[in-house]
């Protein structure tokens, strides 16, 4: 077991004594007065929560061992002086690790090491001493995925801070607010902010349903700041209605005409009215009793940020159509920061015409949220809307034309074939959940819904217009918020491209970025075992919303990587992309450095039979495997030698291939692959303890998770791919004529790495046209001819371990 903690911040020691006398948990003058083991003992018993009765705590500490032959009550009557050994003994306990299972009761300080905890060493303890280390030990992750602070908050620790006066909150120690609110007396709200827009041509601009959660301190005088998910998801979705409109892709790709444009997208009326202002109110009119949340923001109210949920345009109980990633979308969600601003105007309910603001918030906005959550925090961020001080991108999309299609292909996102644009926005237009309404929009609605359709094009999968009013990388220059991006380096939904690219432009902008990479799909990560991002993301807020000089930007690492040949293993990096660029030919069946100068010709046939074409549609992981088992018979393998050394391998792979096939049409795949028999890392994070991660006192709770190595063996292990239309060598936007039998050569980039190749491992590349997970399935008999002249693999970012 390890465990990484990257948000314990810098503070000096009269800083953590005033803390701690803060929490109680040190009194009047007992830093002088006590002697260490007194002091110790004195802060053991403060944290005891079943009871304050001596007898009890007595009893307490009879059941936790102080030596390997000792419980604490028994060392203590041998009048030993407190050592090294003896206080973190102890603290494995405290922390939930268990003796002879979690740790060498022998050698408790070598596991506490391995395991990552930080630790004070010391020949002799003084009090000063004691309270230091025992500030750091509350900092201190336990074996159930939070710090010792935060568990001894679940069971009730910070209670006594409920009844304080609100000027006094919230509570913060290393940095950090704690969870000093009751949720019990959280106040749930719901305002409708008006838009800008009227986007299901009623002739009024389209109100749009906020609910709101924040903590009572809020109602007297304490301004909070608010965390907003933007969630298209979250008044409900229309998934069988998705099912039947998801597209066919068992056909085949045609040959495309230069000069074949797209229609343009439906626009929306430019004239429209405004509600008429009635009157005002403080007091919300609505309510609501639960909503989809997301766990770190429940792990966030509890600590005073209001958290803050909207569906946007075209969902239940608001107005609009579902655009699915469109400027009047991203304006839509814009508009919800601008009231929690104080620049737009939002009613206590949808017609009375009484005004309501977000008097109790201080200003300041973060955006949270995964996939599509994430993808519109991190375009509402590239307006630079005032009051968003901070985004946590997770998973998101820089550009829809990456997420479903590539490179002039129609490409769907990992597991979801044969949606697109109009599925997701009909999957998301949950203004169905109210039947009248739906009745009155459903001709509007319909007629949209088509117009987008043919506006996304599915026919020829070129770059327009469409896709433009969507990628939000030009946007990028403008954003002022501060952003952490959290994505996973094997995420075949939403793939790590969007990333990369969001990453590379903020490097160029004056504001704070961090990355997280780990090594899941398309997941959150706030209830790891061996990260502390929870509280990464405490410390990194109470800097941008609570401004709290708590040098959050110095203390969390730049670049923070999850390790991809060990569990629970970390790193931090300056960078993404760092080292030597490789150049990898083509010569006959190996990748090597020397240009071989001399031209092989391989050939690959794309069509399957009948049955096997079938079983490869329904199991996308058979199609995988005979992929990489082929023998030259659909598709063309290449592989280095075996590596005399670890490599990291950081950056965007990119190739060039020669290629000709036997139609006027075609497409090339790539997949980069670890070849190497090892125990790699499961797929998903393996459940360690269902509902086992409380977020606050009597609040809501998490499952704890982590990933592990697999039980079995593994030969591969698929690090990118890429694809691209022989029609669109120049860009996804420009068309290229092709005959059958002509050679062309393209170029183009896979998916970004960050990878860490084992010695004696060799690097793969497979190329083959149909992507059974990801691309039209036209089972054509198609001859691809693969010349290795001028063929080649380049990898950025190559260093040794």
């Amino acid at each position: 077991m390890r465990i990484n903690q990257y948000s314990i911040a810098k503070t000096s020691l009269e800083q953590k004594f005033r803390e701690l006398k803060k929490l109680h948990l040190l009194r009047g003058n007992e830093a002088a007065e006590l002697d260490p083991s007194q002091m110790w003992l004195t802060l053991l018993a403060r944290t005891h929560m079943a009871s304050e009765q001596p007898i009890a705590i007595r009893q307490w500490l009879h059941d936790f061992l102080a030596t390997p032959d000792l419980a604490i009550d028994e060392w203590l009557e041998h009048d030993l002086p407190l050592t090294t050994e003896v206080f973190y003994f102890v603290a494995f306990q405290l922390l939930h690790f268990e003796p002879g299972v979690d740790f060498n009761i022998d050698h408790p300080l070598k596991d506490w090491a391995h395991i990552g905890l930080p630790f004070n060493q010391h020949t002799s303890w003084s009090t000063a001493d004691v309270l230091e280390a025992f500030y750091l030990l509350l900092n201190t992750r336990t074996k159930d995925g939070q710090s010792f602070i935060d568990q001894l908050t679940s069971e009730g620790f910070m209670a006594w801070s409920y009844r304080l006066p609100p000027y006094k909150k919230p509570i913060y120690f290393n940095g950090k607010p704690l969870a000093s609110f009751d949720p019990a007396k959280f106040i749930r709200e719901v305002v409708y902010v008006e838009t800008d827009m009227d986007t299901d041509y009623d002739g009024k601009a389209d109100l749009i349903k906020v609910e709101i959660l924040r903590p009572s301190d809020s109602n007297n005088s304490l301004k909070v700041p608010a965390v907003f998910t933007a969630s298209p998801y979250n008044q409900g979705t229309n998934d069988e209605w998705g099912e039947k409109v998801t597209h066919h892709v068992n056909h085949p790709l045609t040959h495309k005409n230069a000069g074949e444009v797209a229609p343009a997208e439906p626009k929306f009326p430019q004239h429209f009215t405004h509600q008429e202002i009635k009157g005002e109110s403080k007091h919300a009119t609505e309510s609501f009793a639960e909503t989809p949340a997301y766990t770190l923001n429940n792990y966030l109210a509890a600590r005073g940020y209001a958290i803050v949920y909207s569906a946007g345009i075209g969902t239940k109980d608001s107005d609009g159509l579902q655009t699915c990633g469109s400027p009047e979308q991203t304006d839509s969600m814009k508009a919800v920061v601008e009231w929690l601003h104080g620049d737009r105007v939002a009613f206590t309910d949808r017609h009375s015409g009484i005004q309501i603001k977000a008097w109790w918030c201080n200003g300041n906005v973060a955006m949270t949220g995964r996939s599509y959550l994430g993808t519109l925090a991190t375009a509402v961020a590239t307006t630079a809307v005032p009051g968003l001080k901070a985004i946590i991108s997770e998973a998101a999309i820089s550009s829809w034309y990456d997420y479903y299609r590539e490179n002039g292909l129609v490409r769907a996102p990992g597991g979801f074939q044969g949606e697109d644009a109009d599925v997701l926005a009909d999957e998301t237009f949950s203004r169905t959940k109210r039947p009248a309404d739906y009745h009155r929009i459903e001709k509007t609605n319909n007629k949209y819904i088509a117009g987008l359709a043919k506006a996304m094009d599915r026919k020829t999968g070129n770059y327009n217009d469409f896709w433009a009013s969507r990628n939000y990388r030009p946007a990028i220059k403008n954003i002022k918020a501060a952003v952490m991006m959290v994505h996973g380096l094997n995420d075949t939904n939403v793939k790590p491209s969007n990333v990369k690219a969001l990453y590379d432009g903020l490097q160029e902008l004056p504001v704070t970025s961090k990355l997280v990479l780990h090594q899941g799909q398309h997941i959150y990560i706030n209830a790891f075992q061996s990260l502390d991002f929870s509280e990464m993301v405490n410390l990194w807020l109470a800097n941008k919303l609570w401004d709290q000089d708590n040098h959050a930007d110095e203390t969390l690492p730049k670049v923070l990587v999850q390790d991809n040949t060990q569990p629970e293993t970390w790193w931090t990096y300056d960078q993404w992309t760092a080292g030597s660029k490789k150049t990898l030919y083509f010569n006959k069946t190996e990748l090597t450095e020397n240009d071989p100068q001399l031209s092989t010709e391989y050939r690959f046939n794309d069509q399957q039979t009948p049955e096997t074409f079938e079983k490869w549609c329904k199991n996308i992981n058979d199609w995988q495997n005979a992929l990489v088992k082929d023998n030259g018979k659909f598709s063309y393998h290449l592989k280095t030698a075996p590596v005399d050394q670890d490599l990291l391998l950081r950056g965007t792979p990119e190739v060039n291939v020669t290629v000709a096939a036997s139609t006027d049409h075609g497409m090339i795949s790539v997949q980069l692959v670890d070849f190497g028999n090892a125990k790699r890392l499961t797929i998903s994070p393996v459940l360690m303890n269902h509902n086992g991660l409380q977020l606050g006192f009597h609040w809501a709770s998490d499952d704890l998770r982590e990933f592990k190595l697999q039980s079995n063996l593994s030969n591969f292990k698929v690090i990118a791919d890429g694809h691209i239309n022989l029609q669109n060598r120049h860009s996804a936007a420009e068309v290229d004529d092709l005959s059958a039998n002509q050679f062309v050569k393209v170029h183009f980039k896979l998916q970004p790495i960050f990878h860490h190749l084992l010695k004696g491992h060799q690097l793969g590349l497979i190329i083959y046209s149909t992507d059974f997970g990801a691309t039209l399935r036209g089972n054509e008999k198609i001859t691809y001819t693969i010349k290795t002249k001028d063929s080649f693999l380049m990898i950025p970012g190559v260093t040794s371990l």
